[in-house]
């Protein structure tokens, strides 16, 4: 139970925990993104419309003003008066109305009937205008017969200094809103006063003054003010993008847990299996230190006993059985060692040894056992006087149990080829046969306890040799190829001091 807590909060941690925080990261940033913009969307298209409508009223009142020079000099011709007006009305559809007005403020004639016989002398920009002889923007919409929303322009018509007559052009407001929603249909626009007080909008929608943003920018023609309102962007939007993220991030940390987690399980193997082995070396050998006299003891009496009937008893027969007899007695004693030698580390007798002198007292002994195979040996010495520490005895232990094994490869006529070299602060001694050579999957276990491909070998040669290289500071390799060969490679420290 406690394990499976374990493996239930390294879950959480490692997987759910930064895919949730990289998703509320993904989902913030979204947010950001696209609130800035929209922020940017909009500030642009308030400088837009806030340009075209100084465009507008700017080009109204400057026909305006072009048509009040041309009636200075006679306005008495109402029917030239009207054409003139009817001719520009029908030149810009945004017009609602062009009139004239006398100095009293009374309609002359326009455009349409609306203002008919109708006086605009008490409207503010008229008195406005009378004061400042100078084109005025009213400040609120009007209403007219047929309910059509518009702005009201006025210029006036000066001589001899005197405001003779005045010219009323009617922006319709809904020409202008119909062209700003058109352009922007989620945008409401709104144009508001001096005063604060609102002219005309687009997009008549509720929007929560506090969460929406809002820009307001100053008109140059008139003292008005255009501000423009955005909706903050869609939650929903953005939590789908947001819950797609969570999907494939969630994924991909997934696939990169699994993948570190299959890792650290063939790693948990790996190491149980050397632990297991390592085990299983401890147990040998402490059962090997307990029993080893217990063995040797009547092993050595059997042996004794075998040399005196063996000197009784001269037929060739016996002869051969009693050979048998010490053969066996002679590798029960080597397994024993072997099985020492896996067990507790022992106090060793390191000295300094010159390896080319190890093999020059090996070379007889491997001849020998080269000419029973029927394989052509030998070997070079490429670099003298390489010292090194170890066990005298152990390290040829270790050179005679590879090339035991080398000869055994090699059915007939092969060669095994000893090399000594060295580079830099490491001795090389390479051993290379011409037998049989290991396969891969053998290769994986060469150095595994108990793993043997001969017949009657007891799978502890290798591990024995690189357990004692090791205890030197050194590394053994092995480099084969099935019916190519093998070579073995030990690297020992070379001693300086």
């Amino acid at each position: 139970m406690k394990n499976k807590r374990k493996k239930i909060a390294l879950y959480i941690f490692l997987v759910l925990a930064p895919a949730l925080l990289l998703t509320i990261c993904y989902g913030y940033y979204s947010y950001k993104v696209n609130d800035d913009k929209s922020c940017r969307q909009v500030e642009r298209d308030a400088t837009i419309y806030q340009r075209q409508m100084d465009q507008v009223i700017g080009e109204t009142i400057k026909s305006l003003e072009v048509l009040a020079i041309t009636f200075e000099s006679n306005f008495s011709k109402i029917t030239d008066v009207k054409m003139a007006l009817r001719k520009m009305s029908e030149k810009d559809p945004r017009y609602g109305g062009i009139y004239f007005l006398d100095k009293k403020g009374n309609v002359t004639t326009g455009t349409n009937d609306y203002l008919k016989q109708y006086s605009l002398k008490d409207k503010s920009y008229i008195k406005t205008m009378n004061v400042t002889h100078q084109s005025v923007v009213s400040d609120q919409v009007e209403s007219l017969s047929n309910n059509q929303k518009v702005i009201a322009i006025v210029t006036p018509v000066i001589k001899d200094n005197v405001v003779q007559a005045s010219i009323v052009a009617h922006i319709r407001t809904d020409y202008i809103a119909n062209i700003i929603q058109l352009l922007t249909p989620n945008t409401f626009v709104q144009f508001k006063s001096e005063k604060g007080v609102p002219i005309f909008s687009t997009n008549n929608q509720i929007f929560n003054e506090e969460a929406d943003k809002r820009v307001t920018l100053p008109l140059d023609r008139v003292p008005w003010k255009i501000t423009l309102i955005h909706k903050v962007p869609k939650i929903n939007s953005i939590f789908n993008n947001t819950f797609v993220f969570f999907l494939i991030i969630t994924t991909i940390i997934h696939v990169i847990y699994l993948f570190f987690h299959s890792l650290s399980i063939k790693r948990q193997a790996e190491r149980e299996r050397i632990q297991n082995d390592t085990q299983k070396l401890e147990l040998v050998g402490t059962l090997a230190a307990s029993t080893a006299h217990e063995i040797r003891n009547p092993l050595t009496g059997i042996k004794g006993l075998v040399q005196l009937l063996s000197e009784k008893y001269k037929d060739p027969k016996d002869q051969f059985y009693f050979s048998v007899v010490n053969k066996e007695i002679n590798r029960i004693n080597q397994i024993v060692n072997e099985f020492l030698i896996l067990g507790k580390p022992t106090i060793q007798k390191i000295e300094k040894i010159h390896l080319d002198h190890v093999i020059n007292d090996l070379n007889p002994l491997i001849y020998s056992e080269a000419n029973l195979f029927n394989v052509h040996y030998s070997y070079k010495i490429n670099s003298e006087n390489i010292i090194v520490l170890a066990s005298k005895d152990q390290l040829k232990q270790v050179i005679l149990n590879i090339t035991k094994n080398a000869l055994e490869s090699m059915s007939n006529e092969g060669n095994l080829r000893i090399r000594l070299d060295s580079d830099n602060s490491v001795a090389q001694l390479s051993i290379i046969d011409s037998g049989s050579g290991i396969t891969e999957d053998d290769m994986e276990k060469i150095f595994t306890p108990f793993f043997t491909s001969k017949e009657h070998g007891t799978g502890l040669g290798l591990v024995v040799c690189k357990r004692i290289i090791e205890s030197f500071n050194g590394q053994i390799s092995i480099k084969s190829e099935k019916n190519k060969g093998t070579e073995v490679l030990i690297s020992l420290p070379i001693f300086k001091g």
